[in-house]
């Protein structure tokens, strides 16, 4: 892969912070729904799906900020 520039990689940092704090969010979300009850169920997993897909794209952006290391 190649190497990251100095604007890209404060490009994708910025985006990693502001998905944690999505996923953080969304996991507060789950959370109080799950304790009141209120939430219905189809609610409930949407929310986990896109809790999800947030984490994959957290995974992704931490892949290209840090290199591989060959052994």
């Amino acid at each position: 892969m190649p190497k990251l520039d100095v604007i890209q990689e404060v490009q994708l940092r910025s985006q990693l912070q502001n998905l944690i704090q999505q996923h953080r969010d969304l996991d507060t979300a789950i959370l109080s729904l799950a304790d009141t009850g209120t939430g219905d169920q189809l609610q409930l997993r949407r929310l986990k799906k896109m809790k999800l897909d947030i984490k994959d794209k957290i995974q992704s952006i931490e892949n290209m900020l840090i290199p591989d290391i060959i052994a």
